[in-house]
């Protein structure tokens, strides 16, 4: 990647043009050419850094159920269990952590279905010693952004201001769902990559984007953007920091850790008497050394002294969950030991 593929990574995380040329209005801001542009794109696609273009929707707002659970697991048993789990569709993040609580994945299922009986089907499997299902009390933020360019890294400080949402009662009908399913994929590219999705949904690429804008004013769409994969940029250490916060402090501390830059997700979560932590914030860095220093900053804001920083030490899945396509699974199905 050159200073321009940088740039360039840097504006589709943030903000990624709802037009029906996208490409062309990028490449008119960089004062490339819309071949260049493409070319550009293409490149870092196939090259694995740009994972994935498209909408970014919230779990819960559309119905599903989803949680973060934690596993303890004998390390000889380690690699299998986490082959067997992330089996299930609904595992989009699953990774090995420096814990006694080792296994670390994400779990959505659709609505409907039990999030804790699918979490039980994996009981059976050898070498589980304990499972923490630790779904989300309250949210503070969610949005990955890596900065690419080291000479703009921002001051570490709480300064960001919370997007504001509409909040509206949303239950997706069967044309919600359709929606959802065409612009959930990864986008083309081509001179007018929405059209395909419109053209299927039988809608302009202006009514496409006006229920784009619309999803996002109420928090069901979380952004349009760019997806990269952290390691291949060089954000080769992923760290959880968990704090232990009184209770009196949580909604407090949970506001100004989700004003944090450099922190991408912020949850309240729920304590077990072996797991004390009830604040989880993710930083995304370069050297594990620049993450512990992070958190020493961060904590030098919420004075919270009690806090650990768990780092992912193998990325067994990541994907993105596919929203209203289970008809092409049974979920129902056992996870066989």
């Amino acid at each position: 990647m050159d200073a321009l593929d940088k740039e360039i990574l840097n504006e589709i995380q943030w903000s990624f043009p709802l037009v029906a040329e996208p490409y062309k209005s990028l490449a008119d801001k960089f004062h490339i050419s819309n071949d260049e542009m493409k070319n550009r794109i293409t490149q870092l696609k196939s090259s694995g850094v740009l994972r994935q273009l498209s909408a970014i929707f919230d779990t819960r707002r559309l119905g599903y159920k989803s949680s973060l659970v934690a596993m303890a697991v004998t390390p000889e048993k380690l690699d299998y269990v986490a082959n067997q789990i992330n089996r299930h569709p609904g595992v989009s993040h699953n990774y090995e952590r420096n814990h006694e609580y080792n296994l670390w994945f994400t779990l959505a299922t659709p609505p409907g279905t039990d999030l804790k009986t699918e979490v039980d089907k994996f009981g059976k499997l050898p070498g589980i010693l304990k499972i923490r299902l630790l779904p989300t009390i309250k949210l503070f933020k969610i949005g990955v952004k890596l900065d690419m360019i080291d000479e703009k890294k921002k001051e570490i400080a709480p300064t960001e201001e919370k997007k504001k949402i509409n909040e509206v009662k949303f239950a997706p009908n069967e044309d919600d769902k359709e929606f959802i399913r065409q612009l959930q994929k990864d986008l083309q590219v081509i001179d007018r990559p929405f059209l395909p999705a419109a053209q299927a949904l039988k809608m302009s690429e202006a009514q496409v984007f006006e229920k784009l804008y619309y999803y996002e004013s109420i928090g069901v769409m979380r952004r349009y953007a760019a997806i990269l994969r952290h390691r291949d940029v060089g954000f080769t250490a992923n760290g959880m920091i968990v704090w232990r916060v009184p209770e009196e402090k949580i909604e407090s501390v949970g506001e100004t850790l989700g004003a944090f830059p450099q922190i991408s997700h912020c949850y309240q979560r729920p304590v077990y008497a072996d797991w004390p932590y009830n604040v989880f914030s993710m930083v995304h860095c370069k050297s594990i050394a620049e993450a512990e220093s992070m958190a020493k900053d961060i904590q030098g804001h919420i004075n919270v002294d009690d806090y650990k920083i768990l780092f992912s030490s193998r990325e067994f899945k990541k994907t993105r969950v596919e929203y209203f396509t289970e008809g092409q699974y049974t979920i129902e199905d056992p996870i066989t030991a």
